[in-house]
């Protein structure tokens, strides 16, 4: 049997990660077996396992997946000219548009952990370096003088993961759940903890946002108005 190309084998993978993400979401960790997987993902158990042997397995090729996605928005935001747009926009997309079962699958996981020693490493692996990736940009966004947090780094990322796990819990499990208003006040929240700095000309004093910016239009003139009074 001639091999596959990287391409196909990478999209057969993918295909198979959606099918056991939607199990999952579906029935829980538990109760899912590599059959009910199988018949989602419309393969067969022998080509199930030439790419998962486990759902273990499973869970961390679902983990490296999301982890690589959030690297590759997340470096958005720290090349975007406007962070605070930027920052917005990454919680529109995980908490507006990003489908419900994906969020089910991030609790399911959660919980798992708790009884599963090798899903806790996944667990950990991930929430340490989604962690450490905010930490990275607020330090360096700091450095640059683009914010005045009050408090040190590492808290202010505690809290964004406190908040987070929240509305991820809420965008699981609550019907009602709006995250076109929730992520606003929420972003008016973690405003208040970065205190992003004014535009300055040079030689003057920094100048600490007291209020709570919208990254759009408008805001950006108020900036400018602001600035220039």
């Amino acid at each position: 049997m001639p091999k596959l190309k990287p391409a196909i084998q990478q999209a057969r993978r993918e295909h198979i990660l959606g099918a056991a993400e939607r199990c999952f979401a579906r029935t829980g960790f538990h109760r899912t077996t590599m059959q009910d997987i199988c018949r989602q993902a419309g393969v067969s158990p022998g080509a199930l396992y030439v790419y998962f042997n486990s759902k273990e397995a499973l869970i961390a090729g679902i983990a490296e997946r999301d982890r690589a996605e959030f690297a590759e928005r997340l470096a958005g935001v720290a090349d975007s000219p406007d962070f605070l747009a930027a920052l917005k926009e990454l919680g529109e997309h995980y908490f507006v548009r990003e489908a419900r079962p994906s969020h089910l699958m991030c609790i399911e996981i959660g919980l798992e952990s708790t009884r599963n020693p090798r899903i806790a490493e996944i667990h950990r692996g991930v929430d340490e370096f989604v962690n450490s990736s905010f930490e990275k940009l607020f330090l360096r966004l700091k450095d640059e003088g683009h914010i005045a947090p009050d408090l040190p780094i590492p808290v202010v990322v505690q809290l964004f993961s406190v908040i987070a796990d929240g509305m991820f819990w809420r965008r699981a499990v609550d019907p009602a759940f709006d995250g076109s208003v929730l992520v606003p006040a929420t972003f008016d929240l973690m405003i208040g903890l970065l205190k992003p700095v004014l535009p300055r000309e040079p030689g003057a004093p920094p100048q600490v946002r007291t209020d709570t910016p919208r990254p759009d239009t408008e805001m950006t003139a108020n900036q400018r108005d602001g600035h220039r009074s």
